[in-house]
Parts: C-alpha cells; structure tokens; sequence
C-alpha cells in the first residue's frame, strides 16, 4: 500500500510531497515524490512516525475518574487505548504504580496495581495500540517488593522505575506545598494533613529499603529491562541513580540534575504538557528551558497524551535540528531508550507506526496506523475504500 502526497518527517529532514510504501506491517519503500494510484492521498499533510509513549498515568483516571466511582479494569484499559490512537500514541507504557501511602487510594494499591498489570498483558492482543508496562516501584513501600518481584518473574513487566517521593526532597521538596496539597485533596484539616507527612517522611528510615532496592533492581536488569529513577533532585542523586544500573532520568527536578544526566549518558525524560504549557504543574524543571539547552531527549504523555503534538511544535521551534529533532524525542529517542530497536523511524525495515498530523492554528492529528492499519481517523484523511486497501 502506498501512502503518497504527505510532508515526510524523516529522521534527520523533512520531505515535500513524499511517499511510502508500506508491505506487511513495515515501511518497505520511501520515495521524495508523490506516486501514481496510491492507496491514500495525504493532500501534503505531515506524516510522523507513531508517537512511543514511556511514561502515562492516564489509566488510573479511567478506572477511577472520581474519588468514589470506580469503573471495571478491562472497560478502563479499552477507553485508554481508544484515547491513546487517537492522540497519535501507537506503543504506550501504562506507567503503574506500588505505592499504598498514595494519596491516590486505592487505584495505587498492590491488589489494583496487580490486576492492571495482568489486564494490560491479558488484552494486548486485542487493542488497537501496543500496550506494556512500566512497574513504578515506590522505594519506601518495601511491602510491594514481593509482588513486583512475581510479576516481573512472569515477564509481565517492560520497564521498571524507581520512585522515592518521601516529602522534603524530590518532587516534594516543599514540605508545606506539600501539606497543602494533601490538605486539599483529601478534603482534611492541615494538621491531619501533616501528620500523614510525618508517617511518610518516618518511613524512609527502614532499614530494609536500600536491601529490597538492590533486589528489584537486580531482577529488573536479569530480564533485561530498562531502568529508569524518578524526579532526580541533585546530582548526587544522578550518580547513585547511575550507578544502580538506571539508564533513564525521568522528570529531573532541577536543571543541575538534568546536566548530570546528560553528562553520564543518561536518556533524559519529561513530559509533553510542560512542554505545552512551558513550566512544570509542580514548580520544577521546565522542559523548554531544559530542550534550550540541550537536556532534554525524550518527552512522554505524562498525564495528557494529546500534549505529544503542540509540544512537538514548541520544541521544534528551539531546539537544534527542528521539527526532525523534536519528533524524535517523542518517538526513536523514547523507542531506543525502552530497548526497541523495530519502531520510532520513518526508515526502511522500521514498523509502519504512523502519525498523521494536519498542520494549522491547532496542529490536528487525522489519522494513526499500527503496522500498516488504522488505529483512528477522524474521516477526512481518505475515502471508505483505502481503509480495506
């Protein structure tokens, strides 16, 4: 099937009135013109590869969308993945969490956490888009250790993470911020509020968390997994990260950290929405200032996987390299990081994960194929008869 008249972004270029051809699944030919009886006409619109997506916490909002409605594991993994094509995602890692304390409740317990894990394993099959797992591992819960540790024996894990999110470093570095914000969303007085911090912050001093730590990490890479440690506060913090094995930063919280990252060969990640938005919703490291200067190498949905596009567009407008560069933040840069080595590329031999994006005051995505076939189209990319093409 040829895909003829669309603006290729290419690794390193960008094509006018370019084509592909796509053949079992794969790009099989690449051609910087358009070609006669194609299957589809893309009318000059942008053609990307399909968007890699390493870190999403969309799925605890599907299967809880309030405090107090809970809806079932299999209905929530199917409206994700319905959302996630049409936002461009063709491989997406649920990042999941082991984190009881969570002022998340329940979604984050072990039993949840467990059965969302299988579910997405149980599906695979039969979603649109390639669904894996991102196992984040709360240090201080040395209580998730044995489940984790059973599920990534039964290969059901793709990536792993390691999260230290006691208050008063990290993410969390301002304690009364914090407070506040526990406060507010569990509706309780700050003093309840700060008693549940004090538990929190007493937790870190089990003597049994960097024991249980060497343990997840040791398994982790005997299944050959990717590595990752989670809002990076200093470079200290880099260097342990570095030396336990991780070979992704995710959402470094200051710019020294992330030059730390860079400078160990770190894969350096954050998310699309403060790429939009140009700051982090919690104060941090934005990732524009980080794309500035050269930190920043893979972005993901986070918690808004539409934000891949117009964060896509901001970045390409400061970074070395454009629109190609920007791209592959969001597609090779997050496949190679994760240890996939068949997608992220509009390059022969690579899988025919494609984007469609029409370029205009709000850059709009028409279409989304995996392998080849459709995941999504809003209908105004082609006629009925090149869906069955």
């Amino acid at each position: 099937m040829w895909l003829s008249n669309f603006t290729l972004v290419l690794p390193n270029e960008v094509v006018s009135d370019g084509s592909v051809r796509v053949e079992d699944g794969a790009i099989a030919e690449i051609r910087p013109e358009p070609v006669a009886g194609a299957a589809i006409d893309g009318g000059g619109r942008l053609l990307m590869p399909g968007f890699v997506d390493l870190h999403g916490d969309m799925i605890e909002r599907e299967i809880a969308p309030r405090p107090n409605a809970t809806m079932p594991i299999d209905f929530g993994i199917h409206e994700l993945d319905k959302k996630l094509a049409a936002a461009g995602v063709t491989t997406a890692f649920a990042a999941v969490s082991f984190a009881t304390e969570s002022v998340y409740g329940h979604v984050r317990s072990l039993e949840t956490t467990s059965a969302v894990i299988e579910g997405i394993n149980r599906l695979r099959n039969d979603l649109l888009i390639d669904h894996r797992v991102h196992a984040r591992y709360e240090i201080t819960n040395v209580g998730a250790a044995p489940a984790l540790e059973r599920l990534l024996n039964a290969d059901q894990i793709d990536m792993v993470s390691l999260t230290d999110h006691t208050p008063g470093q990290g993410q969390y570095n301002n304690l009364q911020s914090y407070i506040l914000s526990i406060s507010e969303r569990r509706a309780i007085s700050e003093e309840m509020a700060a008693e549940i911090v004090a538990k929190r912050i007493a937790m870190r001093s089990n003597p049994d968390i960097e024991a249980k730590l060497r343990e997840i990490v040791a398994l982790s890479l005997k299944h050959k997994l990717s590595l990752a440690s989670h809002d990076d506060d200093s470079v200290e913090k880099v260097a342990e990260m570095h030396d336990l094995g991780v070979t992704i930063s995710e959402f470094p919280v200051t710019a020294p950290a992330a030059e730390e990252a860079r400078r160990r060969g770190l894969w350096t990640l954050m998310g699309a929405p403060n790429a939009l938005r140009g700051q982090s919703m919690s104060g941090n490291l934005s990732a524009l200032e980080a794309a500035r200067a050269g930190m920043l190498s893979v972005i993901a949905a986070d918690y808004h996987p539409a934000a891949f596009v117009p964060g896509i567009f901001k970045l390409a407008d400061m970074v070395e390299g454009g629109l190609p560069a920007a791209v592959a933040m969001a597609t090779v840069n997050a496949a190679r990081s994760a240890g996939l080595s068949d997608r992220g590329e509009i390059a022969l031999g690579q899988r025919a994960d494609l984007v469609v994006v029409e370029p205009g005051d709000i850059n709009r995505i028409r279409a989304t194929f995996r392998a080849g076939q459709f995941v999504y189209s809003d209908g105004t990319l082609h006629p009925l008869r090149a869906m069955a093409a």
